[in-house]
């Protein structure tokens, strides 16, 4: 991700990521005609294990659909994948038939649901947020609830709890993706949300996507 412009307070350079936390794009790039391309929302959530996940892309492959966007992690002992996956009809109905299969045989519990595009938010710019500070309770309620109160549309949300590796303090961090609308003053947007960060003891970094 591409930074542009920093806050005045900034986060530390070391930024917590969760090592295990990736994205798929699998699957055969299936030429579809637009007028029959389907969307399929499938979630997934199983005790972690090795070859969960290649369980679940195999079936979305031999059933020629395309995944088009996925985020995969450990939770706890558990394994959850979200998925947006792609083909025509007939692939759609067998891989909803297939993954109903694999879910009964591995005990993994799935949940499906045929979907739209997602429109283009041409009257909105993307920012994206950092945030890291120490672990306390409704640190991510208090951020949604700052973005919500001023109509600002929250599109991707990760976090994760850490221990700081010299000081063993708890501590927590959070990656925001929010669409801005245009006609948003970024710069009292700014000063409004590092006030915010401050008051709860957070340092944090605001600035637009560049790609």
């Amino acid at each position: 991700m591409l930074r542009a412009a920093r806050c005045r307070r900034q986060a530390p350079q070391a930024r917590a990521r969760n090592p295990r936390a990736y994205s798929l794009d699998l699957g055969p790039q299936v030429a579809i005609s637009g007028s029959m391309k389907q969307f399929l929302a499938v979630s997934a959530l199983g005790k972690d294990r090795p070859g969960l996940a290649h369980d679940l892309v195999r079936t979305i492959s031999e059933c020629g659909a395309s995944i088009s966007d996925s985020r995969m992690l450990p939770m706890g002992g558990e394994f959850a994948m979200q998925l947006l996956v792609t083909g025509n009809w007939h692939a759609m109905a067998r891989l909803e038939s297939e993954l109903a299969r694999l879910g009964e045989a591995t005990g993994l519990a799935l949940h499906m649901r045929r979907t739209d595009p997602r429109a283009l938010r041409e009257d909105h710019i993307p920012y994206s947020i950092d945030v890291i500070g120490p672990d306390h309770p409704g640190i991510i309620a208090g951020l949604a609830g700052f973005l919500t109160a001023r109509q600002i549309e929250i599109a991707e949300i990760a976090s994760r709890s850490y221990v700081a590796a010299q000081t063993g303090a708890a501590m927590f961090a959070v990656q925001m993706m929010i669409n801005v609308p245009a006609r948003q003053p970024v710069a009292q947007l700014r000063e409004d949300f590092m006030e915010y960060c401050d008051s709860q003891n957070l340092d944090a970094i605001l600035e637009p996507v560049k790609n």
